[in-house]
């Protein structure tokens, strides 16, 4: 029985699905005028885990993570590079495709682009204004946040924490609101900036009415899960959740869960600090699997701290977990200590997707499998297990030279000729064959 932390009720809840043995989930995706960050990672690589897990579960997923491909950053950056909007979100959009494939992310099962959805915001931000939840000003469309009942509760923050949030926003900018807490739902179009026509003029949508429109369109008004970074619990989630029930009068997630932040060598990452750091540039110099590893095993809400030694330890532990892999197989192992191992990992696992507990039976697992445990029903589940977090060896077979030579070490072996033997071993480990004599016979691992 799967629990999560629902970021609503601020409580773990029994996770039960809209439709039986289905997930119907919606992941904010980023903002495509750069390359992803590390933060930006942590969030995908977080909720992929999830995902995988769930299908692990047996579950079928309908997993959504839209991309941004309008807004003010990205209409800046396209005229500062002499592109067109769509031309640098398309650049982007592919190098979030590559970056992501080499932290062995899935692809989404949709990432809908909020260019595409053009007409359905268009016809869902005129379903709020003849509900009365939202008016036009001078070519804008804001959302009347006073008719939005318990507008905060996702945040759990007051009015007055509101009305402080929004004390930072432009004269000109409140003088086209009923109310400062109002935010936009459409924007008139500035000189030469792109645009689309609508019936309150030329102009674009607001940041926080892109994910209502698009989760609604695909996997219906009312979705299992909606998932981000903590970041967007307010205002973005916030917003999300009182356009779309005012147009749908139903509830519009039924869990709310956010990931954690990522802080670098203790210190929070930004661009002040000089430890902003993008993956296209970290996936130069780091092993794409060793950061997915360190990133899939930390449990989900909290944050982490990346440093050079956590991605040092990251690598020596998948190094371990590969050379348990590629062990060769023995002729029994307990089924009721494999079916231990089974049930611990479920339990750390459906207790909000808890990641750490989890990886922590995999080691125990591959310790257990180390001391002579490996049949084909054992590897099976290891390979599903490791698959939660990601982790997938390529099937690592010794060429005939070296298995020639640890055929030719056994006969030494067996002849008591062992001179020859330590010989051949040695030989070996010059090309990073380690080898271990079990009661199962010669076992190897590979530097």
């Amino acid at each position: 029985m799967i629990k999560i932390y629902d970021t609503m009720t601020r409580s773990l809840r029994e996770f039960i699905p809209i439709n039986e043995n289905q997930v119907n989930m919606y992941v904010c995706g980023p903002t495509v005028y750069n390359y992803i960050h590390i933060g930006n990672a942590r969030s995908a690589v977080a909720f992929d885990t999830i995902r995988r897990y769930f299908e692990y579960s047996g579950y079928t997923v309908n997993y959504v993570s839209n991309f941004t491909d309008i807004d003010d950053k990205i209409i800046k950056a396209a005229a500062e590079q002499g592109m067109s909007p769509k031309a640098l979100a398309d650049k982007f959009i592919a190098a979030f495709m590559e970056d992501t494939a080499c932290l062995g992310i899935k692809p989404a099962s949709k990432n809908p682009r909020v260019m595409d959805y053009m007409d359905a915001i268009i016809d869902f931000v005129s379903v709020l204004i003849e509900k009365g939840f939202a008016y036009e000003s001078q070519g804008d469309v804001y959302f009347r946040v006073v008719k939005s009942e318990n507008y905060a509760k996702l945040a759990n923050k007051t009015t007055e924490d509101l009305e402080i949030g929004a004390s930072g926003r432009t004269d000109s900018e409140m003088a086209l609101k009923e109310n400062p807490l109002d935010f936009a739902l459409w924007k008139a179009a500035k000189k030469d900036e792109i645009s689309w026509e609508s019936p309150w003029g030329s102009g674009r949508p607001g940041w926080h009415i892109e994910c209502s429109v698009m989760a609604t369109e695909i996997l219906g008004d009312t979705i299992d899960i909606h998932g981000g970074g903590a970041d967007l619990e307010f205002p973005h989630h916030t917003n999300e959740i009182a356009q779309s029930e005012a147009k749908t009068g139903k509830t519009f997630a039924n869990y709310w869960m956010h990931n954690g932040f990522v802080n670098v060598d203790n210190e929070k990452m930004s661009k002040s600090l000089g430890n902003f750091v993008t993956v296209h540039d970290m996936l130069q110099k780091v092993d794409g699997q060793a950061l997915r590893f360190f990133l899939a095993t930390q449990q989900y809400r909290k944050p982490i701290n990346f440093t050079d030694k956590a991605i040092h330890d990251a690598e020596v532990n998948l190094k371990y977990l590969k050379n348990t892999q590629n062990q060769p197989l023995t002729d029994s192992a307990s089924m009721e200590e494999l079916q231990s191992y089974a049930t611990a990992f479920t339990e750390a696992m459906d207790d909000d997707f808890n990641a750490a507990n989890g990886i922590t039976v995999v080691f125990d697992f591959a310790k257990w499998i180390n001391s002579g445990n490996y049949t084909s029903e054992v590897k099976s589940l290891f390979e599903k297990m490791l698959a939660v977090f990601g982790i997938v060896f390529e099937e690592e077979v010794l060429d005939s030279e070296i298995e020639a030579l640890i055929a030719k070490r056994q006969s030494a072996r067996a002849n008591r000729d062992f001179a020859q033997a330590d010989a051949i071993r040695d030989q070996l480990a010059t090309q990073g064959i380690k080898l271990l004599d079990t009661k199962d016979g010669v076992r190897w691992t590979r530097d």
